[in-house]
């Protein structure tokens, strides 16, 4: 399947709307709410990246985005919602719930997060909603 712009979002958020916030649940169980703004601060951090992936993927010979690129973006974006932008964040822009994160934990929970989506959307999703495969990625279109 080679995704749409419009695709990306809609599948992004429908899997951490969905998946995400089962995986998150456990993490805020001790009353750590910092876990769901994390989520949804990847989900909209997210949605920024899915243009560049959008862009890069129209230079590609078959247009195409593999599961192996899906994995170096997931890698690329932890280390930059951890290292730049919560700088950013928290100092620039003076929004301090990420400064209380450590690292082990943000990179557990964001792990658990990307495995469980990352799992979905190369598995459950192409058998259930065929639909979603052919139409890239979209689950509203004209």
């Amino acid at each position: 399947m080679t995704p749409t712009l419009i695709g990306r979002w809609q599948t992004r958020i429908l899997l951490l709307g969905t998946l995400g916030v089962l995986v998150t649940i456990p993490f805020s169980l001790n009353g750590e709410f910092v876990y769901f703004q994390v989520l949804l601060a990847i989900a909209v951090l997210g949605c920024l990246w899915d243009i560049f992936y959008n862009q890069l993927q129209t230079v590609r010979w078959d247009h195409d985005w593999p599961a192996t690129l899906q994995v170096g973006s997931g890698i690329w974006e932890a280390f930059f919602f951890y290292v730049p932008f919560r700088y950013l964040i928290s100092n620039i822009l003076k929004i301090g719930w990420l400064i209380d994160i450590p690292f082990d934990k943000f990179l557990l929970h964001y792990a658990c997060i990307w495995l469980a989506v990352f799992t979905a959307s190369q598995t459950l999703m192409r058998i259930i909603f065929p639909r979603w495969r052919f139409h890239g990625g979209e689950w509203f279109h004209k």
